[in-house]
């Protein structure tokens, strides 16, 4: 762990000169501020913001951890050179990628409720839940990232698969889903469902958020599914044990096939 320590810093150093960071700031900031200019604040202003949130958070997170594995090659087998253990390494540069985007998503979403003087009351639980989940979906997506970079060594092709597994899960999923309710739904799909959900890391964030709060008719099919089966209660102690899962299983693997690939 402490040699992970030292090597951590220059990584997060090479994160910090992009310029993606501050563009995803501005991005976040700007939009935070018309929406609680324009909307008011309140729950509309927090279903708007989920929404970006699902949408940005895991494109950043995908396309960022992809390029950051291939742009620090060089780096990596320089340092693969001195007595580093490939697992600290890895852990050095994950962290190194995921903690500067986690850190800017819930900067980004506080900072204008703060300005205006709306995180307080009511508003307080509700956009700190919100602000965690994006900083989960933040080391999440660069998770998943690790793992594509890592099993693909051409940098175009990696990028092509990441940006297909972020327009699948983030805008086609929904789509898919009602797809299948239509079509079956004179049959027992309940189960089927929740399957669906359990595979989609971002839909399992976006029902955690609005699980048995004041939006809860935004739910869609599957959030109606999980909050008629097992309750508000029982529905988030599932989504949040599945969506750890999704944190940790992919870690796991890009850290196996970090320790493995022939750099």
């Amino acid at each position: 762990m402490n040699t992970a320590l030292r090597v951590l810093p220059p990584v997060l150093r090479d994160a910090l000169r992009g310029r993606w960071l501050v563009g995803l700031l501005a991005t976040l900031l700007l939009i935070g501020e018309l929406l609680l200019r324009f909307s008011g604040g309140g729950a509309t202003t927090r279903v708007s913001l989920l929404d970006v949130v699902l949408i940005l958070t895991p494109l950043i997170g995908l396309v960022v951890g992809t390029m950051q594995v291939h742009h620090a090659r060089e780096m990596t087998e320089l340092l693969l050179a001195q007595p580093i253990a490939r697992r600290t390494l890895f852990v050095a540069l994950y962290l190194g990628t995921a903690l500067p985007l986690a850190a800017v998503v819930v900067v980004g979403l506080l900072a204008p409720f703060l300005w205006h003087g709306m995180l307080l009351g009511d508003a307080l639980v509700p956009m700190l839940a919100l602000a965690g989940a994006a900083a989960g979906l933040a080391m999440l997506s660069t998770a998943l990232a690790f793992v594509i970079a890592l099993g693909a060594d051409d940098k175009v092709r990696a990028l092509g698969i990441a940006l297909g597994v972020w327009l699948v899960t983030a805008v086609l999923w929904d789509g898919v889903l009602l797809l299948l309710a239509l079509l079956f739904g004179d049959r027992p799909i309940e189960l089927p469902m929740l399957v669906m959900l359990a595979l989609n890391p971002f839909d399992l964030a976006r029902v955690l958020l609005l699980l048995g709060s004041d939006a809860a008719a935004l739910l869609g099919y599957t959030g109606a599914v999980v909050q008629r089966s097992l309750g508000s209660s029982g529905g988030r102690v599932m989504l949040v044990s599945l969506l750890a899962l999704w944190l940790v299983v992919p870690c796991v693997i890009a850290a196996r096939s970090f320790a493995r690939k022939d750099f």
